[in-house]
């Protein structure tokens, strides 16, 4: 979790930070809490007269190099080794005994004339430390952020988070904004949001033209929010949190699959209409013709996707089976929405779609006795 901080007033920043530090230690469930306050402190600074250095054929680049032997090192080189994916750097300095604030008076650099002490040339002198200053379009900015306790999730402690902000009472003219993981989902549910409304729109157009009737383009896409019934009827049962991304991308995609079985339903039930005639006959007949078609897509469906919602990941060619692997604990969540979305929305499309298509022609039927009657 990261909150950032914003005011045209930066003296009044730090004491806010404090207060939003202070609001997670008092609501729990918030660790390794930092920020980016200028830490008090000291910095050492090195002035060399330039002339006296040059008279013992001393150059700044000497200096510099012979400081930091004393300080973070001369980088060599660098090495990856067996066990790791990154590379080290290879540095050399002086031992740790001889890395001290007081041996940087007893520094030699060595030059043309020998080993010259550099304290014959350079001034050491402390001065207050200079903090990092952070802007934002032209304001000031400072940041607090958390990890949260394992088992816990972000988005829970945001919004409580989110909550005790409203009764703080922090100044007004500071400006409070989450970032980090908070900012992340906010963005993927905006895309995953834009890329659905897309998807059932393009599907809408393309059912209308096909099957030249609105209502049977509206039957069709109920199936969709009849799926995300199931959905989150799954994530329940199975105790996990609906994620953004993997569960956005797990409807978008069940979306397609639902929809094809009501396409099948309804497509078998305007040709026999055409030929029977009589409503309840093509009704019962398009059950009896494509209960199997529809079944046998959604079982197999699912039992292709019960290994991950189960966790289970089997490796053919070492011929072993483990659970909770990491890469199943990533589409566990997209398995378990297509799993549980399909099911439910295959039965309730074998109940409902036939209901909404007698129900549009008991309304058609009614319409023409009473236009009859008149």
């Amino acid at each position: 979790i990261q909150v950032q901080l914003t005011s045209r007033y930066p003296e009044l920043l730090p004491a806010a930070v404090i207060k939003v530090r202070e609001g997670m230690a008092t609501l729990g469930g918030f660790q390794n809490i930092e920020d980016d306050r200028a830490l008090p402190g000291i910095d050492w600074q090195l002035t060399v007269d330039r002339a006296q250095a040059a008279k013992f054929g001393a150059s700044v680049d000497l200096i510099g190099r012979s400081v930091q032997l004393v300080t973070t090192g001369i980088r060599l080189g660098e090495y990856r080794p067996d066990d790791s994916d990154q590379e080290i750097d290879i540095r050399v300095r002086y031992p740790h005994a001889f890395r001290t604030i007081d041996q940087l008076n007893e520094i030699r650099a060595t030059t043309a004339l020998g080993q010259i002490p550099i304290g014959n040339f350079v001034t050491l002198e402390a001065r207050p430390r200079t903090g990092k200053v952070n802007r934002r379009d032209g304001r000031r900015v400072m940041t607090v952020k958390s990890d949260v306790a394992s088992g816990v999730l972000a988005d829970d402690k945001a919004n409580q988070l989110r909550g005790w902000v409203k009764t703080a009472d922090l100044d007004e003219r500071i400006d409070l904004v989450f970032k980090g993981e908070d900012e992340e989902q906010n963005k993927a549910k905006a895309f995953l949001g834009k890329a659905f409304s897309v998807a059932l729109f393009i599907m809408a157009v393309i059912l209308v033209t096909q099957f030249n009737s609105f209502y049977s383009a509206f039957l069709i896409l109920t199936a969709v929010i009849m799926s995300t019934i199931g959905v989150f009827i799954g994530l329940l049962v199975t105790g996990q949190p609906f994620g953004i991304v993997m569960g956005g991308i797990g409807v978008i995609a069940l979306a397609g699959v639902v929809v094809n079985n009501n396409i099948v339903l309804i497509d078998t039930f305007d040709r026999l209409r055409e030929n029977d005639g009589d409503i309840r006959t093509a009704i019962l007949k398009t059950g009896a013709q494509r209960l199997r078609p529809v079944l046998l897509t959604t079982v197999t469906t699912i039992f292709g996707l019960m290994p991950m919602v189960l966790g289970v990941n089997i490796d053919f060619v070492d011929r072993s089976v483990t659970t909770g692997a990491p890469a199943m604990q990533w589409w566990r969540q997209l398995a378990t929405s297509i799993v549980f979305g399909l099911g439910f929305a295959t039965v309730l499309t074998l109940v409902v779609t036939p209901s909404a298509l007698m129900l549009r022609g008991n309304i058609c039927s009614w319409l023409e006795r009473r236009s009859a009657q008149r």
